[in-house]
């Protein structure tokens, strides 16, 4: 993910700006990053660890782990090895970007 200037509200996007946030909503586009997402942002204590997420479809490792590389290089997760284990969490203020972007009332975005 790149560390590219964030769009901000009440100014149009940046050719940059669109193209990163179009990104971001490509991979946020197929169903399965989706649920991915939402079960990572949901899960009590604010992290999940990978053998969790991996229980939860009805899919192959190597599938979810591509998935789950799709939400990382898109800058909404993040993740740390811990032994044998990944463990998952959510970046806050990417996903305060999208929805500042969403609803352009929302000033919880930084």
């Amino acid at each position: 993910m790149s560390n590219q200037s964030a769009p901000t509200v009440g100014a149009a996007l940046s050719p940059d700006g669109a193209a990163e946030l179009a990104r971001v909503f490509k991979v946020l586009g197929d169903p399965v990053r989706l649920r991915v997402l939402s079960l990572i942002a949901s899960r009590g204590g604010g992290e999940i660890c990978v053998c969790d997420i991996t229980g939860a479809f009805d899919l192959t490792g190597p599938t979810i782990s591509y998935h789950l590389r799709q939400l990382r290089e898109a800058g909404l997760v993040d993740c740390q090895r811990r032994g044998t284990w990944v463990y998952y969490w959510v970046v806050p203020a990417r996903l305060a970007l999208l929805s500042q972007f969403l609803d352009p009332t929302d000033r919880s975005a930084p």
